[in-house]
């Protein structure tokens, strides 16, 4: 970055805070909120309050520096400020920075939904218990969140996040009035936390989303289907390869060729890898779903009007959506839709490659911005910090964005903006932790969708 970038970047900062500072309530909170924000964007080493503070926090006359830090947890754990009015206000900034860049791009903002775990040892953390670790691959104690983030090409920013709560939590009334878990919040699942995240944006009224995608782990669920289809709420959701759907007319619907497709027996209920398996070799077409740091990302896709099966029975009329890897080691992903049916493969082909922006999210707020390095055991500190976390991320994404508007007619002008690279409005090029070194350019933060 040049001079005047750095200087750019600390006047976004600034500005970002003073649109957001009326949300944390009294100056206090507000100075708080900045001294936390400036941490986990530039604080070498972990980014947990204690260090944060001592890094970044005011001292006031003789005030101890043990007294920094112990105000920086309590704006965590009790400042009665409301991570859903910061929440929204990132919507708000999503739908006016963001949003506009839509315009070129042909399948509109996209809602993503994944879950995400934290690994914490000790049982007294608010939702602790040893369960499934997707950064780990296996069984651990952790803590489990889901989240839904918002997709266009300029950026992904996270809307809506929430805790899960172990259905052990949910009914143990002593731990959880040790960690301050509201009355109102009961055991759900979490797809159904996942359907309430989207309900809880829809009624914001600040973000529309033309497509909703996640994983298996919520395609799954039928409920979860039956509920973003009563919301009129378009997606695509990858499934099991068990999955049954039933299937009825000619296979495939998009052939090629002018070859004509092979057909199955009608009103047959099959599994989805069963119903690839008959596929020739034209119902395939290779799209490019994104860049990537090696080059383009290309797959083959396949798609079918088939029927679900929901709940021991014939379900709506979907689409059932095929994308394979190209290689030697060939992995094939199965997903549904209940998009129109006139909808094109090449729309379906696009819509897939979003998902990947939510775990690109992950991995730069994980490792540059300490999602996982908060040390609060609350309910509330820990949608707390989440929140801070989506506002430091939302600062990175606007600061590239500008950089990547004022550089484009530059050659050779590199534009990825490291987010621990401005501190308190200043340049900051020493702070650089060895556990979160400087990618190569081909490495940093996501580049555009298309």
């Amino acid at each position: 970055m040049t001079p005047s970038d750095v200087r750019a970047a600390a006047a976004e900062l600034v500005q970002l805070h003073a649109r957001f500072a009326p949300v944390f309530g009294r100056k206090e909170v507000q100075a708080h909120s900045r001294v936390y924000l400036q941490g986990l964007l530039s604080a070498p080493g972990r980014k947990s309050a204690e260090p944060i503070a001592l890094a970044f926090g005011q001292a006031g006359g003789d005030e101890p520096r043990h007294c920094r830090v112990i105000a920086l947890q309590r704006f965590l754990s009790s400042a009665p400020w409301d991570h859903e009015a910061v929440q929204k206000e990132i919507q708000r900034t999503f739908a006016e920075r963001l949003v506009p860049a839509n315009t070129d791009w042909p399948i509109g903002t996209v809602g993503v939904i994944d879950a995400s775990t934290f690994v914490k040892k000790g049982r007294e953390s608010v939702g602790v218990k040893r369960q499934y670790c997707g950064r780990l691959g296996k069984v651990e104690n952790c803590q489990a969140g889901v989240f839904l983030t918002g997709v266009t090409p300029a950026g992904a920013a996270l809307l809506e996040h929430q805790l899960y709560l172990p259905r052990e939590w949910a009914q143990d009334s002593p731990r959880r009035d040790k960690v301050h878990v509201p009355q109102e919040v009961r055991f759900q699942t979490q797809p159904q936390i996942a359907a309430d995240l989207l309900r809880r944006t829809r009624q914001a009224g600040l973000v529309h989303f033309d497509w909703i995608v996640a994983d298996e782990g919520f395609g799954r669920y039928g409920q979860f289907l039956d509920e973003l289809e009563d919301m009129g709420q378009r997606y695509l959701l990858e499934v099991p390869s068990d999955t049954t759907v039933w299937t009825e007319g000619e296979v495939p619907a998009y052939g090629g060729r002018g070859r004509r497709p092979r057909r199955s027996r009608r009103n047959a209920v099959r599994a989805v890898r069963s119903v690839a398996e008959c596929w020739p070799a034209s119902a395939w077409q290779n799209y490019q779903i994104r860049d990537g740091a090696q080059g383009p990302l290309v797959f083959e896709f396949a798609a079918l009007r088939v029927h679900g099966m929901r709940h021991r029975k014939e379900g709506p009329a979907l689409w059932l959506v095929l994308r394979r890897s190209l290689g030697p080691k060939v992995e094939t992903k199965y997903y549904v839709s209940n998009a129109p049916a006139d909808t094109s493969l090449e729309t379906l082909a696009l819509v897939s490659g979003c998902r990947c922006r939510v775990e690109e999210y992950f991995e730069q707020a994980k490792s540059y911005l300490g999602m996982a390095q908060y040390e609060a055991r609350a309910w509330s500190s820990w949608h707390h910090h989440m929140s801070l976390v989506a506002l430091a991320h939302l600062y990175v994404t606007l600061t590239r964005m500008g950089l990547k508007k004022k550089r484009r007619t530059e050659p050779g002008s590199g534009v990825a903006v490291a987010p621990h690279c401005v501190a308190d409005g200043k340049p900051n090029p020493g702070n650089r932790h060895e556990n979160h070194p400087v990618l190569p350019e081909s490495q940093r933060h996501s580049q555009a969708l298309t």
